[in-house]
């Protein structure tokens, strides 16, 4: 995927900005060898989406559904998001990230630059957590959890994939 970066307006920004922060990941993890996706990284980790690569590259993709189709229900649809997948090659995760930013971006076919911040809480997203979020928030909440896992990957490989 190649980051264009060519996109006008702060939809545009946003959607420059997520790509981004995919296509990083994506070349975080392009060296993984596919047998250390299911490799338990922390066996005493009570949380289920850091066990191992795969179980944190799904949780990311399943994220960016959510996310994506949080925003797109704000404006009155009934979508759900994917069920999660778990994959057992690097191929098929960057086929997926892949495919989580083309949908987002179809979704954002809708917004409008205008529409991106909100004010009146009752049109905000109110996220699983009980966060309130506007489409912009939200969106970039979606860029930083990316860029944060991408950290947490980078990481495990300069200690364990050596």
């Amino acid at each position: 995927m190649t980051v264009k970066n060519t996109r006008t307006g702060a939809v545009g920004a946003l959607m420059d900005i997520y790509e981004a922060a995919i296509s990083k990941l994506k070349t975080v993890i392009e060296d993984i060898p596919d047998d250390y996706l299911t490799v338990i990284l922390d066996p005493s980790t009570t949380d289920e989406s850091c066990k191992t690569i795969q179980a944190i590259l799904t949780h990311v993709v399943s994220s960016g559904y959510g996310y994506a189709t949080s925003i797109h229900n704000l404006k009155g649809h009934n979508a759900k998001r994917p069920d999660k997948s778990f994959h057992l090659t690097i191929a098929e995760y960057t086929e997926e990230l892949n495919n989580v930013f083309a949908y987002t971006e179809n979704v954002f076919k809708e917004i409008s630059d205008d529409e991106l911040e909100q004010f009146d809480d009752s049109l905000k997203i109110k996220a699983g957590w009980g966060q309130l979020y506007d489409i912009e928030q939200m969106t970039e909440h979606a860029i930083v959890h990316i860029l944060r896992h991408t950290r947490q990957i980078a990481r495990i490989k300069e200690q364990k994939l050596k």
